[in-house]
């Protein structure tokens, strides 16, 4: 190791760069970029998966929204164009079929009323909800708390607004817990207010009162305008969809190929879209990367080979007083490694320096498109203890044509 802390080395190694200033530029560049465009795709990669995630968050990912529409298909005597509802039994029937597969299941009615308080007034859509759907769809509390079982079961008349609306009804600082607004002329008390979603929202703005209040306030009896249902983790979410609008058109007596009877969002299906495009932009990101490193290196073995045709004259001259091709040999490695390592940690930097600025443009308020774009140390690490062994192994191409080189024929070199 006494080599490395040789000044005579050092110096060598400072002249030949010295000597081919252009050339090595080139080739720092070079390497430089493979790993800066590594740090700047692997970090963008990152920020747009953390976006993806905020973007559903509040959402079990495994879930199905399910509503009816017409039908397409004349089928058991009905014509086609028939409209019908959900109901109920269907929830029932659902939860004893597919109680293995579905882990949540939440029917819904929905409807847009006249919201008053005191001298206030707005329209706003109404949902009749049971607790459960706190799991499927997370809220954001800011006072008070969300429906619950009591609720449900004395059929109570209380609600949960969004901000939006207690903004609109309330007087600024007034506090809404246990005040009353009127839905549909119907006094409500009001015993929580959440934060909307600034993300995926179904809702809206949007008051939340127990599913069997809204059932006897608007006489739905066993309707149910639409259901959302969590699958059991392992549960293939796409073919459970396919299984559970199979049961429901023999419940409803639509044709089994009907594809218009029944509408439905695979929220899982369509997540399972967003990671396979973020895992082959990552895929892609390791490849162009990876290349661009090759590339680079390939490049300083290239301009190294060059170096030793230069200074064959020179190592003959070396050789001739006693150099050792092991010394020589040394001498070429060492420089293919110090400007590996110089390329690759320059390459890191401005990476890093990008990341910075991204995060600042576009990381930052409820709009960020790419959040905390970072890449884990341990990857930086990696690739740069990659670098240095490609560099390394690079290197004893060009250090191999140095110590083969005879001191005579060198010395005959022009």
């Amino acid at each position: 190791m006494k080599f490395l802390f040789d000044s005579d080395t050092w110096q060598e190694i400072y002249g030949s760069i010295r000597k081919n200033k252009v050339r090595t530029a080139i080739t720092i560049i070079g390497v430089l970029w493979g790993i800066f465009l590594l740090v700047v795709l692997l970090g963008a990669a990152r920020g747009l998966e953390n976006s993806f995630n905020k973007l559903f968050g509040n959402f079990a990912t495994n879930s199905v929204f399910v509503w009816t529409q017409s039908t397409d298909t004349p089928f058991k005597g009905f014509q086609e164009g028939r409209r019908f509802t959900l109901t109920m039994n269907d929830i029932d029937v659902l939860k004893s079929e597919y109680s293995d597969e579905i882990k949540l299941l939440a029917p819904r009615n929905q409807t847009n009323n006249l919201i008053i308080k005191d001298f206030k007034s707005g329209d706003f859509r109404v949902s009749g909800d049971y607790p459960i759907l706190d799991q499927i769809q997370k809220k954001q509390l800011l006072y008070g708390r969300f429906l619950n079982q009591n609720d449900i079961l004395s059929i109570a008349k209380v609600a949960v607004i969004s901000e939006d609306m207690y903004k609109q009804l309330f007087e600024i600082n007034e506090f809404p817990i246990g005040q009353y607004i009127k839905i549909n002329s119907i006094s409500y008390k009001v015993i929580g207010v959440y934060k909307p979603s600034n993300t995926v929202n179904f809702d809206g703005d949007c008051a939340y009162i127990p599913f069997t209040t809204f059932r006897k306030v608007y006489n739905t009896a066993n309707k149910v305008d639409w259901m959302m249902i969590t699958a059991n983790e392992g549960t293939d979410i796409e073919q459970m969809e396919k299984d559970v609008l199979l049961t429901l058109k023999g419940l409803h007596k639509v044709h089994p190929d009907d594809e218009r009877a029944f509408g439905s969002v695979n929220l899982g299906k369509e997540i399972g879209k967003i990671t396979g495009f973020i895992i082959g932009m990552q895929f892609l990101t390791w490849f162009v990367g990876i290349a661009t490193l090759i590339a680079g290196v390939f490049a300083i073995g290239n301009i190294l080979l060059i170096t030793v045709k230069e200074r064959t004259k020179e190592i003959g001259i070396r050789r001739a007083l006693g150099a050792t091709p092991k010394s020589i040999r040394q001498q070429i490695i060492l420089e293919s490694v110090f400007l590996t390592t110089i390329a690759g940690m320059l390459g890191i930097i401005l990476g890093s320096l990008v990341l910075f600025l991204i995060d600042t443009a576009f990381g930052q308020g409820e709009d960020a498109t790419l959040i905390n774009p970072t890449v884990n140390i341990p990857i930086i690490l990696i690739a740069f203890v990659t670098l240095i062994v490609l560099g390394t192994l690079i290197g004893l191409i060009p250090a191999h044509m140095a110590t083969v080189v005879k001191p005579i024929e060198a010395l005959r070199e022009e």
